[in-house]
């Protein structure tokens, strides 16, 4: 992908009505865009919907982008808020659906094809947790930006980045340890 410095100056342009500056953004982001969705739902068509959903609403605020200001956490800043109310609709509706007693104690989700397995090693994370390790990793965020898009401080995103690490290294230390004991080999 290209500088942040070409983004914003391609947002500038969609800003300004060149749609052709839009594709260019649309084509460049999607793919960062649909992994945090992908992550974060384990449902690729959940994340497909989301990240139309994103653009959707890019459009219709494109106008509140300032010039000058960096661009990613603008955008993921407002893929988060799909995210999020994503969510919340999921849960009103389960909640509708469902009567207290008949919840389970934990939902998992289903997991879709893992592709290069990245999914399914964040799996036993929290989805706050995934969120700003594919933020940081994958779309290769600073910490500041990453607490711009998530409306978190910087402290707050270290601490969910350390506690997901902390929490990987105990689900790879106990896979390796079910590995020893079942005799495979890795």
């Amino acid at each position: 992908m290209r500088a942040p410095a070409d983004l914003e100056q391609l947002m500038v342009r969609y800003q300004a009505g060149d749609f052709s500056a839009a594709k260019a953004l649309i084509d460049r982001l999607s793919p960062q865009l649909r992994r945090l969705f992908v992550t974060a739902t384990f449902n690729r068509a959940d994340a497909d919907d989301l990240l139309q959903e994103t653009w959707l609403r890019i459009h219709r605020v494109r106008q509140t982008y300032r010039a000058g200001e960096p661009v990613l956490p603008w955008f993921y800043a407002i893929a988060h808020c799909v995210s999020v109310d994503h969510y919340r609709r999921l849960r009103r509706a389960a909640t509708r659906a469902l009567s207290l007693e008949e919840l389970p104690e934990h939902a998992i989700p289903e997991a879709a094809d893992a592709g290069d397995g990245l999914d399914e090693l964040l799996a036993p994370l929290s989805q706050a947790q995934r969120e700003v390790l594919v933020m940081l990793k994958v779309a290769g965020m600073s910490l500041d930006e990453v607490a711009r898009s998530t409306s978190s401080s910087v402290s707050s995103v270290k601490q969910k980045v350390h506690r997901a690490y902390q929490k990987l290294r105990q689900e790879l230390k106990r896979q390796n340890v079910r590995r020893g004991a079942s005799g495979e080999s890795t």
